[in-house]
């Protein structure tokens, strides 16, 4: 069996690379190569003198993507209650575009949030990322806080686990975690992997549990941790080699 050639004479050495891409110094980088956790275009590297065109190479490092363009940027925005899932609302309503209105790259969101449903959307403008994280075949999971009425009853879990039938199909949920209940209101985490439209509020509305208020806290190994609303962070490194795994890239 022949092993591909990865080797570009005219290429960059790995190590700078690994080192511009912020993975550390180029000792550290030169150790990584030697412990066999870096890969180019899926051939395992070992040695130290091989190079790369960091413009066409697929890089991965302990099995996450590197993403070496720098004119590919995704970012993480807390959406605020009352703004339009749209880069350009035809209405003149509230959108996304406010946030970025400092940024040159030509962004698209990642799918949506209806206008009342706060927390994290992702901009960006790598389109087989969009793509990929929008396609119901990779199934990305999405957490949400919800607030809703009524005393949640414990078997509602293993209903949601189990599923509902709603008007466009069924839905399920991968998990669900009662944060608070009372007798007025309750407060619960679901975590689903549906991007249908208001799917949230359907599936808990359905069960007799109306939402009053609804945040998105997290896109697969993404979280909205402190970012507060209306602004912005830059998902890079580790991280986006993490999103970038969880939909094969």
């Amino acid at each position: 069996m022949t092993t591909k050639d990865v080797h570009d004479p005219d290429g960059i050495r790995l190590q700078k690379v690994l080192a511009g891409a912020g993975l550390g110094s180029r000792r550290a980088c030169e150790q990584l190569i030697a412990a066999g956790k870096v890969s180019v275009d899926g051939v395992q590297i070992r040695e130290l003198g091989v190079r790369v065109d960091p413009r066409t190479a697929v890089i991965h490092v302990d099995g996450l993507r590197l993403q070496l363009d720098e004119t590919v940027v995704t970012l993480a925005l807390h959406k605020p209650a009352g703004v339009y899932s749209t880069m350009a609302d035809e209405q003149g309503r509230p959108d996304l575009s406010q946030y970025v209105a400092n940024r040159t790259e030509r962004l698209f969101h990642v799918g949506r949030l209806d206008a009342e449903t706060t927390g994290l959307i992702l901009l960006s403008n790598d389109g087989e990322l969009a793509n990929r994280l929008t396609h119901p075949s990779y199934q990305v999971a999405k957490t949400y806080i919800a607030e809703v009425q009524g005393r949640v009853p414990r078997g509602l879990r293993r209903t949601l686990l189990d599923g509902v039938e709603l008007d466009d199909g069924p839905v399920a949920a991968d998990a669900l975690t009662v944060l608070e209940a009372g007798p007025q209101a309750s407060i619960v985490e679901l975590v689903l992997h549906e991007g249908r439209n208001r799917i949230v509020r359907r599936l808990l509305e359905h069960v007799g549990h109306p939402v009053t208020r609804l945040s998105r806290t997290q896109i697969g190994p993404i979280r909205l941790g402190t970012l507060k609303p209306g602004r912005t962070r830059v998902i890079g490194g580790k991280e986006l080699g993490a999103l970038m795994s969880a939909v094969g890239l």
